[in-house]
């Protein structure tokens, strides 16, 4: 392999506060399909004790007649799935204004996100960064919204982000 670095490419590195436009969609790249595990995992370490979400026989007597995904997952799951287009250049994530879980979301579920651009400001207090508010949706793969979020993102302006060439030279 060449050591010359005039050939390394450079690769994703997210976007600035520059770089967002009101009005801008950003669609994950990948979905995610929810497993049986990922659920379990994240009730337990949340110590989420409904047992809805992981006692079938329990959840077979109710509504749904199936286990429900912990909506906090989903919660995390499709703003990790923004990150690479929204906050991967994040000083803070400032907080989410609005949470809405038009529809469930069940074990085999495959989810995607897509981002809104709502609105962008410089901030007042950090010179250096911007506030970007965003609108994500968690899409399942019927085409049904199962998260509708809000939320707002300090981020680094270009030339003040901390610089990332942290990759080693080989010797």
């Amino acid at each position: 392999m060449s050591k010359s670095e005039d050939r390394v490419q450079k690769g994703w590195e997210g976007r600035f506060y520059e770089d967002f436009e009101i009005g801008d969609v950003y669609r994950s790249r990948f979905g995610h399909t929810v497993t049986e595990t990922d659920n379990a995992l994240f009730t337990q370490l949340t110590h989420n004790t409904n047992p809805l979400h992981f006692d079938r026989q329990y959840a077979q007597q109710t509504k749904w007649e199936q286990i429900l995904v912990n909506s906090t997952f989903t919660l995390a799951l499709i703003t990790g799935m923004s990150v690479s287009d929204v906050s991967e250049n994040a000083m803070a994530n400032l907080g989410w204004e609005e949470v809405k879980l038009p529809n469930p979301v069940f074990i085999g579920d495959t989810l995607y996100c897509e981002t809104e651009v709502l609105s962008k400001r410089e901030s007042n207090s950090y010179p250096e960064a911007g506030i970007v508010r965003v609108c994500s949706r968690g899409i399942n793969q019927d085409g049904a919204v199962v998260i509708d979020l809000v939320r707002s993102i300090m981020v680094y302006k270009r030339d003040s982000a901390p610089k990332k060439g942290l990759f080693p030279q080989a010797r």
